[in-house]
């Protein structure tokens, strides 16, 4: 059966093929032997097929990872109902996003253009944006340190929350985009350095020596970069929905079918909402060594359960409440990358002075 979480339909069975039948999507699902390998795993190879139907109007968007296919009519009615449709790869990674004409502000995309084009503008929101991630990250590791029953691993979590402290006093007001990049790749460094010592369950299954992406070689990258794809789905979702073009970056280069002020927005997230998920997950065992598959090569990915467990988890997280410390607000998580895109246009239109991340207290 398909997954349909908070208005998403997420399409993780290989084969799956959805067409249109007036305003619902007919969405057909193959049911393959549960021995048969995944490389395998095509409608021919189906002992079964199950079939969904689901209006449209229930929709926000859809996100399709691996090899299925949508029929033309069906990505018609996608469009002319605002649906996005995201192709994402079976290890999670963003392919291509389809949406219909943008209705979005002419004029604040000529604001982020130019904006973009001006090294002083970019620099200073890559600043701000760099400064939320790094204290985001700081303060996941203190709450690590806290819960440890392990003296040693307080004291190294510890000694690796004042030096994040000492990174954020020393980001310069006026520096180069590569200055801040910089700062940026050394906090990351010594954050990742001890994000082990935050798992306390599984650690013989999930031990992770630093950072392994495209693709990830341990179970800890595997389930990062997952979380990660689905945080960047959001945020390009919420740019989009703000009128701004999210592959004109600040922070990161600009790179051909990357979203890149996607990847810019999602920094302040990954801390407190990809990471602390997956530690959580770890520790509460809610996923296991046998929710991944290693492939020839060392690469290492999810089972269909595995992705599916991790899904629903990630939706349930977006349903939690918190405090915009920018709004004093409760809001959902699922909409702080709506806000946070709204709060960054404020500031490309003049509205506000400085773009201010989120860091939740």
């Amino acid at each position: 059966m398909p997954d349909i979480v908070q208005n998403t339909l997420y399409l993780t069975t290989a084969g799956t093929y959805v067409a249109r039948d007036h305003l619902t999507l007919q969405v057909e699902i193959p049911v393959y032997p549960p021995d048969l390998p995944p490389v395998s795993q095509t409608r021919e190879n189906a002992t079964d097929r199950r079939k969904v139907s689901i209006p449209i109007h229930h929709l926000e968007s859809i996100c399709v990872f691996g090899a299925s296919t949508i029929s033309p009519p069906a990505l018609g009615l996608c469009w002319e109902h605002g649906v996005a449709v995201n192709f994402f790869s079976e290890f999670g990674r963003l392919h291509a996003r389809m949406t219909g004409v943008a209705d979005t502000s002419v004029m604040l995309r000529r604001v982020q253009f130019r904006a973009a084009d001006d090294p002083a503008r970019c620099a200073a929101i890559a600043l701000q944006v760099i400064a939320g991630k790094i204290q985001n990250s700081r303060n996941s590791l203190l709450r690590a340190a806290r819960e440890a029953k392990d003296g040693e691993h307080a004291a190294r979590l510890n000694a690796v929350t004042d030096k994040l402290a000492e990174q954020i006093r020393s980001l310069p007001d006026h520096a180069d985009l590569n200055s801040l990049r910089g700062v940026e790749g050394m906090a990351s460094n010594l954050y990742f350095s001890v994000l082990d010592l935050c798992f306390k369950q599984q650690r013989e299954d999930f031990l992770f020596g630093g950072r392994t992406r495209r693709p990830p070689r341990d179970r800890v990258n595997c389930l990062l970069s997952f979380l990660y794809a689905l945080i960047r789905h959001d945020c390009v979702a919420a740019l989009t929905a703000a009128g701004m073009d999210p592959f004109v970056r600040f922070l990161h280069v600009d790179r051909s079918n990357r979203p890149s002020l996607a990847l810019d927005l999602m920094e302040e997230f990954r801390p407190w909402i990809a990471d602390r998920l997956a530690i959580t997950l770890v520790n509460r065992q809610q996923v296991g060594a046998g929710d991944f598959a290693v492939r020839e090569g060392g690469a290492v990915e999810f089972t269909d359960p595995g992705r599916k467990r991790v899904i629903k988890a990630y939706q349930e997280r977006k349903q939690e409440k918190l405090n915009h410390p920018l709004l004093d607000q409760n809001l959902r998580v699922s909409q702080m990358p709506f806000v946070q895109a709204r709060v960054l246009a404020r500031h490309l239109r003049g509205d506000i002075a400085d773009y201010v991340p989120l860091v939740p207290k």
